[in-house]
């Protein structure tokens, strides 16, 4: 089982325990303001949330992690890869995204998980793109993509809820050039 370390953060596998401290992430608005169609989502659809990034774990060998404090234990959200199904268009990709409670932003977390996902991603399951889908307007996570030196490559629309986003990406020589 894939475990993550970084020096804030350790970045795991799903635990049941996750389900209620995730939902409270879920269900707060100006979290998921930039996710899909902005829709807030309860306890269930963040438990059946959960079990489709576990089975993508299974399927892919790779997956969206749970995001914990080191120093505390709490679940501060998610991180990770996963296939992009909701946008066609640029696949065949993987994406690194996140989400993280509202008390976690502004500290460098999010940047700090992302990272972590995008090194496994090229260094430990040797994929060649990485790619990152924000919403237009959503300049917090463009400026994650660009502090992971990704560089955007197109604009379109989301098709699952007609909203305009931008496409980040990067490659794997990028990365290894950047990280030399």
């Amino acid at each position: 089982m894939v475990t993550l370390e970084t020096p804030r953060l350790v970045l795991r596998r799903w635990r049941e325990d996750d389900v209620v401290p995730m939902t409270a992430v879920n269900a707060d608005s100006e979290v998921m303001r930039w996710i899909g169609d902005g829709s807030v989502r309860d306890e269930q659809q963040t438990r059946d949330g959960i079990e489709v990034m576990e089975r993508e774990w299974e399927a892919q060998g790779f997956g969206l992690f749970a995001v914990e404090i080191r120093s505390t234990g709490e679940l501060a959200g998610f991180t990770g890869l996963s296939v992009p199904d909701f946008l066609p268009e640029v696949l065949p990709a993987v994406e690194v995204g996140w989400r993280l409670g509202r008390s976690h932003w502004g500290q460098g977390l999010a940047t700090e998980a992302a990272a972590a996902a995008v090194r496994f991603g090229f260094e430990d399951r040797g994929l060649k793109r990485i790619v990152s889908i924000a919403q237009v307007g959503n300049d917090a996570s463009e400026r994650i993509m660009t502090k992971l030196g990704m560089h955007p490559v197109r604009e379109t629309v989301d098709p699952s809820c007609g909203r305009r986003v931008r496409v980040f990406e990067l490659s794997s020589d990028q990365y290894v050039t950047a990280n030399r």
